[in-house]
């Protein structure tokens, strides 16, 4: 089965070049031209992408991307003719993992999208350490999946990034432009409290208390780093 691919754009023309040129790329295409449909569709396809175009009939970008996160974990590129950076940030805090503006080439979209493939599924061990077990968090680095104790966790495709990195070596202080780097790769140059924003959801996912983090420590005025004493 290949990857599938939700493309939601109410705009048709558009719609309908993006779903030409990437089922040329080999991807399997679900299409939706409004919110609710999208969110429909999403729940039915389960697909591994969602191409996203900020406004929309019924139910906005952000508003979608907030459903697509209660019910799964796709890798989300936010596609809107906004530019400002302050967009880009309530974008990406909301849960999108990439963001274009229009207008964008089509090959851009789908450079886009084999990059964020690659940060879902990319593993830095080479085949050697992959797992990661720290405290009670095990950490599979090729099939992506995180577990507590028996219950495995649902991390988006930043926080799996932003957690294996800082569990990969606990005491090491990372600062919040590193975290970003990291996650993003070479695509953005974002507000580094963007970050903050990820880290604190994903503290939310993984610490029994996050007033009293004993994963994911903060170092004040720098940034972030994974407590030493889960090192197993």
């Amino acid at each position: 089965m290949g990857i599938k691919v939700l493309i939601v754009e109410d705009e048709e023309k558009i719609l309908s070049l993006m779903e030409t040129f990437l089922q040329t790329e080999g991807y399997d295409i679900i299409t939706a031209q409004d919110g609710k449909t999208a969110v429909q569709l999403f729940a039915e396809n389960k697909p591994d992408i969602v191409v996203l175009d900020w406004m929309l009939p019924h139910m906005n970008g952000l508003d979608a991307c907030r459903h697509f996160r209660q019910i799964g974990e796709p890798g989300i590129i936010m596609v809107t003719a906004k530019n400002e950076e302050t967009d880009k940030i309530v974008g990406l805090e909301m849960g999108a993992d990439d963001y274009l503006t229009k207008p964008f080439s089509l090959r851009e979209l789908s450079a886009r999208i084999r990059s964020l493939l690659r940060r879902m599924n990319r593993g830095d061990s080479g085949g050697q350490g992959s797992v990661l077990r720290r405290g009670d968090l095990i950490i599979h680095e090729e099939s992506l999946q995180v577990f507590k104790g028996d219950q495995q966790l649902r991390l988006t495709p930043t926080e799996f990034k932003l957690l294996h990195l800082l569990a990969s070596k606990p005491g090491r202080v990372y600062s919040r432009m590193q975290l970003l780097q990291h996650a993003f790769e070479e695509e953005f140059v974002i507000d580094e409290r963007t970050v903050d924003s990820h880290i604190s959801k994903l503290r939310k996912k993984i610490e029994d208390d996050i007033d009293h983090s004993i994963y994911i420590q903060t170092v004040y005025g720098f940034g972030y780093r994974f407590g030493a004493k889960h090192e197993n």
